[in-house]
């Protein structure tokens, strides 16, 4: 008996009892199959600890630079001037836009603006140097971004292939506590992306080495009605 016969006889053996046409289908979103609600534990914590609105966007802001994504705060009248600052620091002289994008935000760029096309191969997208995006929610236990391919977010390798990545983050509205409360704002059958810092690997002595599935720099721009322009990382 080989180990694959020995493994299935086993699945068989706890299938036993299973009526063949028994396959209940799994619920997408609590509500979408009320008889099988009920049968999920829903114990679990949704959020740790109670946190107000300013506490849950400092630990966003905390974690997001703990992953080594650079932070920073402005007001809506000051985000083209960030932008723009940020580009330039960044020496950049090209930016991919989202379709959706709006486009006030990058006015004064003063640089060269690529379209996300379907067309677009990996070595054009490669000779981009910056790409600004928005996002779908920002989940501060845990310092994450993500991303749900809607209009001001354009095509997943749009932010994996080019080697800056700028994310625009709208506070508090687009911020939550925990991954539950993130949860119930995506949609599962969009392409998500869960962006936890910048792209980075460690071999088996622990050396880190960034950029390697995703961008190299991560800049997170946390845009409110309050006049925040510091950097936090």
């Amino acid at each position: 008996m080989t180990s694959r016969d020995a493994i299935l006889g086993r699945v068989r053996r706890a299938l036993a009892d299973v009526p063949q046409d028994d396959t209940p289908p799994v619920p997408e979103r609590p509500g979408r199959y009320p008889q099988y609600d009920e049968a999920i534990d829903r114990s679990y914590l949704r959020e740790h600890g109670h946190r107000s609105v300013e506490e849950t966007v400092d630990l966003l802001a905390e974690n997001l630079a703990d992953y080594r994504a650079l932070v920073h705060r402005c007001t809506e009248e000051e985000l083209p001037g960030t932008l723009t600052r940020l580009l330039a620091e960044r020496g950049s002289r090209s930016a991919l836009v989202p379709p959706g994008l709006p486009l006030s935000w990058l006015a004064g760029a003063g640089l060269p603006l690529v379209q996300d096309r379907a067309e677009s191969t990996p070595h054009e997208l490669d000779q981009v140097d910056s790409v600004v995006t928005g996002c779908a929610v920002a989940i501060a236990e845990t310092g994450t971004i993500v991303l749900d391919g809607s209009p001001d977010q354009g095509r997943r390798r749009v932010t994996l292939v080019p080697d800056h990545h700028i994310c625009v983050v709208r506070v508090p509205g687009q911020v939550v506590s925990s991954v539950p409360q993130g949860l119930e704002r995506l949609d599962p059958a969009r392409p998500l992306t869960w962006i936890s810092g910048p792209s980075a690997t460690s071999d088996i002595e622990l050396d880190r080495v960034e950029g390697v599935h995703g961008p190299r720099t991560l800049e997170v721009v946390l845009v409110s009605g309050q006049p925040k322009a510091e950097v936090v990382s």
